[in-house]
């Protein structure tokens, strides 16, 4: 479970919650009128369409599947796949080029099995790198494609905001004769502002910064494999790719690698 992603949304919500309870001194009849079940469909269901009417209705639902990514355990470890890189360099620098065509077959990673295919099949580095580097830019499109979604709605669920306060304001001014009811309707219609900030700033806005970080960190990745493949076409030695890959990382990252990769090649 990604805790950042969890733990933010709780203190956010629940500062929230809290705030509203303690500024109504406790009373919970009057903290039960901030929920409002069509102002909630306004707003959530109203910003949705808007979305969805701005991108594809496969972006929209890959957005709404990259929550999991958000909310799970960090799938982007470089220190890793420099380790990976550098047991890849041992076997090609002892073994050969083409007996990475064993290793690749057993990767996870597509990217880096693909890459290494291409090198295993004698393609020139420049064709290997410029591949690679389609490849990677293509990704990278398509991840910004999905965090847009969640920009989109960090805009439209404001908008929705006020749209449904507006409509509150139009029922409540179609009768004046009541001034209690009126302050009461009041309050009501401006609920609905109230939940499209709160949409926006608790959920989609934070959301959408969250998968533009994992995307640069995706992009690095990418970067170093890209780098160090093309270290293992030009026969490199293992440490000195090692080294190399290492000055991607920040100080406090490099001193995980390699761990477990069996160390470079002397």
């Amino acid at each position: 479970m990604g805790k950042g992603t969890l733990i933010g949304l709780i203190v956010g919500l629940g500062a929230f919650v809290f705030g509203i309870i303690m500024a109504v001194e406790g009373n919970f009849v009057m903290a039960g009128m901030m929920i409002d079940i069509p102002s909630i469909i306004i707003v959530g269901v109203g910003g949705a369409g808007s979305a969805l009417m701005s991108t594809s209705v496969e972006n929209f639902t890959a957005a709404m599947k990259a929550l999991k990514i958000a909310f799970g355990p960090p799938v982007i470890d470089p220190a890793a796949a420099i380790n990976q890189i550098v047991v890849l360099a041992n076997t090609a620098r002892k073994e050969g080029v083409l007996a990475l065509e064993d290793s690749a077959s057993s990767m996870e990673d597509e990217f880096l099995k693909k890459g290494i295919m291409l090198i295993v099949d004698g393609t020139d580095p420049e064709l290997v790198k410029g591949i690679m580097e389609t490849e990677a830019s293509y990704i990278d499109e398509r991840h910004a494609e999905v965090a847009g979604v969640w920009d989109a709605l960090n805009g439209f669920f404001p908008a929705w905001g006020m749209i449904g306060t507006l409509v509150g304001l139009i029922i409540m001014l179609a009768d004046l004769t009541d001034m209690d009811a009126l302050a009461s309707s009041m309050g009501i219609a401006l609920i609905t502002t109230l939940y499209g900030s709160l949409f926006a700033n608790a959920i989609a806005g934070p959301f959408a910064q969250k998968l533009k970080n994992i995307n640069g960190k995706e992009v690095l990745l990418k970067t170093v494999l890209i780098e160090g493949m093309l270290s293992i076409q030009a026969g490199e030695n293992p440490r000195i790719i090692e080294e190399k890959l290492k000055s991607f990382l920040a100080p406090m990252l490099r001193d995980s690698v390699g761990e477990g990769s069996g160390g470079g090649d002397e």
